[in-house]
């Protein structure tokens, strides 16, 4: 777990420029760093750095950019390879000289090519530069657990962990993508390769980019709606079967996620998901493991009563801590400096502070990601399945309304969000319209790409295709984006078992009526975390990591967030509308819910507003966090 960086350009780039960039990521490794400048070409030069948060093999020997044996290929990576032991036995005849999987991923690339990435297992962001073939390769894990961007002029390259090096490139160009912004205000989030700046890419899940001198070109190497359909064509046909398989398959992803040269724990919360893995992990310890859990002083969003009721029954060495609102609040201003795009998922400020816990007394925690969409979590799933039922209906409904507007509109927000689900290419993104018209005006465009075209998704059934869906743009973009930052903030390495490539592949092989059953969801994952845990300190109404928003914005928020609302600063600003925004929060703040939205809970939008013009005054209208230059 560490941060990587560097550059290929033709432009006068020393090494100390290369220095400034990797110290923007020396958070996510404090442990050690490393540059390098060489020869690329006849012209260019090409920069490769790292910054190292050690987990095994602690010595020197770990040490990057990793040079290969022949010294033909050099490597900077942030990750994990969990077999890598397996392929060290395979590759054999190399003259390993270290005990880290970095040397193995070398090995890996000289024996089999750019083939080498369909052999390693585990969670990575590569760039490996090849000086005989003039290569340089990025590369990102199968699921996208570690993040990598590019930026890419057609002249020179950039690459890093985070935007925050390319954003301290030497010469670069930064003007702001507002194509992204529809569907970041509707999502919370950017998703897909597009980022918030101009030719500046986000490696895709699964995806390698190869640039040369004659340019770029991207290949998947792994596709995980392909993968889907490839497994699912072999189904468990036995309950009993396709349990066993997937306690096995756990078993063994959380044992290789347990390897690591310093302490280990868990996150705890107490929900199914990270009860399981904790009860697996504690199984494979010979002694009580470290676990973190984090409360709240309003008792509507705390479930650290119910964590520690499941830490006493594993043993575990459990820690808690309360927060207070201003603990949290305090983390607001922090979010631009480490959530280096707009990000406004708000679980993202519980989940720093409990990395922040984690990290004072261990190095590496595991997590509970992927369950929800692996296994039919999500409450939307629910809708779903009850919107497909009565979508013949709706259609009938639809016709008797025809345009009537104004009949809709008073209609409750469930029901209209299914009379209004007309487009099979937005089929499963349920509520869309409500917002649609909103952002447009906020924004002076028609958001067109506010939803996400569903059509790749070979799924008639509604469910099954939204947890593809979310497995493909949620996951990564948000869940463990979300994550990948509150723990690297700490310095702490985050590893998700539940997304270990044999458990999803194994789950893609569970039918849906064995995770949704008769209302029942994540239903053969309850099951095995049942084996482990009595099922009273598990079942309970799903709270998933909330935060009062509502109570922020219109209490101590209040104030920061009419400042960069107010009409003349969005003017001068020059990216939001001035006269519809500025009222739309304030009509938000001063009158709640009611009038011409009823039913419309504004804080889904404002909260993400908010969250953008405070990474915008980071990033933008700071000079000592702007690059060399910009563009509104």
């Amino acid at each position: 777990m560490c941060g990587i960086c560097g550059f290929i350009t033709e432009k006068a780039t020393d090494l100390s420029a290369l220095r400034t960039m990797n110290n923007t990521m020396e958070h996510r490794g404090p442990d050690d760093s490393g540059e390098e400048i060489f020869p690329f070409s006849e012209k260019a030069r090409i920069g490769l750095a790292h910054r190292r948060l050690s987990i095994l093999d602690l010595s020197e020997n770990g040490h990057q950019p990793f040079h290969s044996a022949n010294d033909d290929v050099i490597l900077v990576f942030n990750g994990e390879i969990y077999n890598y032991r397996i392929l060290k036995k395979e590759l054999g005849h190399y003259p390993f000289r270290s005990e880290c999987d970095t040397e193995v991923i070398l090995a890996a690339y000289l024996e089999w090519g750019e083939e080498f990435l369909e052999h390693l297992d585990g969670m990575f962001a590569i760039a490996l530069w090849d000086r005989k073939k003039q290569t340089l390769l990025l590369a990102r894990d199968r699921i996208g657990k570690k993040p990598l961007y590019y930026y890419y002029d057609g002249k020179q390259l950039a690459f890093g962990s985070t935007l925050q090096p390319i954003m301290a490139f030497p010469g670069i160009r930064r003007e702001l993508n507002r194509d992204v912004l529809p569907r970041y205000l509707f999502n919370s989030y950017i998703t897909g390769d597009q980022t918030i700046l101009k030719n500046t890419f986000r490696v895709q899940p699964g995806e390698c980019v190869v640039y040369a001198s004659s340019g770029l070109r991207k290949k998947q190497y792994w596709d995980l709606i392909s993968e889907y359909e490839r497994m699912c064509r072999e189904p468990f046909e036995d309950y009993s079967e396709a349990k066993e398989a997937l306690c096995a398959a756990l078993r063994e992803s959380v044992s290789r996620r347990l390897a690591a040269d310093v302490p280990v724990g868990t996150f705890l919360s107490g929900g199914y998901d990270s009860s399981l893995v904790t009860a697996v992990a504690q199984k494979l310890c010979d002694k009580p493991i470290k676990t973190f859990s984090i409360g709240f002083e309003e008792k509507e969003y705390d479930e650290a009563p119910y964590a520690e009721a499941v830490a006493k029954y594993l043993g575990t060495e459990h820690v808690t801590h309360y927060v207070s609102e201003a603990d949290m609040v305090r983390l607001v201003g922090e979010i631009p400096q480490y959530y280096d795009e707009p990000f406004a998922d708000s679980s993202q400020l519980p989940s720093m502070l409990v990395a922040e816990l984690a990290a004072k007394e261990v190095k590496v925690v595991l997590t509970g990601d992927g369950g929800d969409e692996l296994f039919c979590g999500y409450r939307m799933y629910e809708k779903l399945q009850q919107a497909q039922r009565i979508e013949p209906a709706a259609v009938v409904i639809r016709k008797v309304l025809g345009e009537r507007g104004a009949v809709l509109e008073k209609l409750p927000f469930p029901v209209r969000a299914i009379l209004q689900n007309r487009d099979d290419r937005f089929r499963t993104q349920l509520g869309r319209e409500s917002y649609k018209e909103s952002i447009a005006r906020m924004l002076g465009c028609d958001p067109a790409s506010l939803p996400y075209d569903e059509r790749r998704i070979p799924e008639k059934n509604w469910q099954k295709r939204r947890m593809l869906l979310d497995s493909v743009t949620y996951l990564p973009d948000n869940n463990l984006c979300k994550v990948d930052r509150a723990s690297m903030r700490s310095s702490l390495e985050a590893r998700s078992p539940l997304l270990d490539l044999g458990f999803a592949e194994c789950s893609f092989r569970v039918p849906q009526g064995m995770k949704y059953r008769n209302g029942d969801k994540k239903h053969i994952l309850k099951d095995l975390a049942y084996d482990q845990i009595p099922r009273e300190l598990l079942d309970r109404p799903k709270k998933g990591f909330s935060v009062p928003v509502d109570k922020w914005l219109r209490g101590v928020l209040k104030e920061d967030l009419l400042s960069v609302t107010d009409r003349a600063y969005l003017s001068e600003q020059g990216i939001f509308e001035p006269e519809f925004t500025s009222a739309y929060v304030r009509e938000y703040l001063f009158m709640g819910d009611q009038g011409s939205f009823s039913g419309q809970n504004r804080s889904h939008i404002v909260w993400p507003l908010y969250m953008f013009q405070k990474w915008y005054q980071f990033y933008w209208t700071s000079h000592t966090h702007c690059g060399q230059s910009q563009d509104n």
